[in-house]
């Protein structure tokens, strides 16, 4: 009779317990289960308004099958979506197509803007690598107050652009004109200057990034022929096949790039060489970019390349009387001129 009661008792004590662990004021698994699809909800609903602003801003119609297709979700999950949007007044319909409300477009901006301002920290502010901008924006759109928005826009001394050249919506809400065209529509021995570059899909950045061309980048269009587009930048050829190229804005130049006969990368130099540092390319941002600076590789540094390690990277370079080792990635950022040995013992 005792060890049945003793029983009931701990069966009664196991059950408050997991009571307890479940509704617990803040911390219980219903609550965080609760506040995770709150934040799931809230989340879809900012990225449905990015959509309908990004069709909005470039001329495109919005259906709910373009929303289901831009947010990986069935068509049965996109029209609750669209019902929800509606309830709260951010969108409306045009016939058939999607279109936002006052409200919808001003909440569209704050995200956007949050987005953009989080990449241009990111770009000019910590050594983040290039590719993963846009993913980690992604994330901070949902997470940054308006509030501490501004404060980051401030610190930055208002940015105008991101660093992928997207306008930065002002804290007003304004946003210019898109501008420019495809790379593909430059006639050859054009000269124009890169405005844009696209940040999605991910892997077709990726490549464009590893080409290493950024906004504000020069080029010369020198051939489209065989499935290919064909154009100069840094003194250097690069194919690109017209899906990537597509992912590619540009205007026409206000300037002939600024080049210096026999320059080359410093990443083509072999052991003995020296050169003197003409740039670092604009691609090469924030925290990387003033590591190289804080060595010493700056223009007029006369520097020189020492030894490769035994797997060829890094490679060791004499530079004001220090020897430093450089990866292969950073030293394709930094343009030289060779200077003859000759040149080098009479400075």
């Amino acid at each position: 009779m005792v060890e049945e009661s003793l029983e009931k008792l701990l069966i009664a004590v196991v059950g408050l317990v997991m009571l307890w662990a479940l509704f617990r004021p803040v911390s219980g698994f219903f609550w965080r289960m609760l506040r995770a699809s709150r934040q799931s909800d809230r989340v879809l609903i900012e990225d449905g308004l990015k959509h309908l602003h990004d069709c909005e801003y470039k001329g495109l119609q919005c259906t709910i099958q373009s929303l289901a297709g831009a947010l990986s979700i069935n068509g049965e999950r996109a029209v609750r979506l669209v019902t929800r949007l509606e309830a709260l007044h951010l969108v409306r319909w045009d016939g058939n197509l999607l279109v936002l409300t006052t409200l919808g477009r001003s909440y569209a901006l704050r995200v956007i803007r949050i987005h953009r301002l989080w990449e241009r920290f990111l770009a000019d502010q910590t050594g983040i690598p290039e590719p993963e901008w846009h993913a980690a924006a992604e994330k901070q759109e949902h997470r940054l107050s308006e509030q501490e928005a501004n404060q980051l826009a401030s610190k930055m001394g208002h940015p105008r652009f991101d660093p992928h050249g997207d306008p930065i919506p002002t804290l007003s809400g304004e946003l210019p004109p898109m501008k420019g065209k495809p790379l593909s529509e430059l006639k050859t021995g054009e000269f124009a200057e890169i405005v844009h570059i696209e940040d999605e899909p991910e892997t077709v950045y990726a490549q464009l990034v590893a080409e290493g061309l950024y906004p504000g980048l020069l080029i010369q269009m020198l051939d489209q022929s065989n499935g290919k587009v064909r154009f100069a930048a840094q003194g250097e050829e690069i194919l690109l096949a017209p899906v990537l190229a597509a992912n590619i804005t540009v205007e026409p130049a206000k300037r002939l790039p600024e080049t210096v006969s026999g320059t080359s990368l410093l990443a083509d130099l072999q052991p003995g060489e020296t050169a003197e540092v003409v740039n670092i390319s604009r691609a090469c941002r924030g925290l990387q970019r003033q590591r190289l600076m804080d060595l010493g590789i700056i223009p007029g540094t006369v520097l020189q390349v020492g030894m490769r390690s035994a797997a060829g990277d890094p490679v060791a370079y004499h530079i004001r009387g220090a020897v430093i080792a450089l990866r292969r990635e950073h030293t394709k950022q930094i343009n030289v001129l060779r200077v003859e040995e000759n040149q080098h013992e009479s400075q």
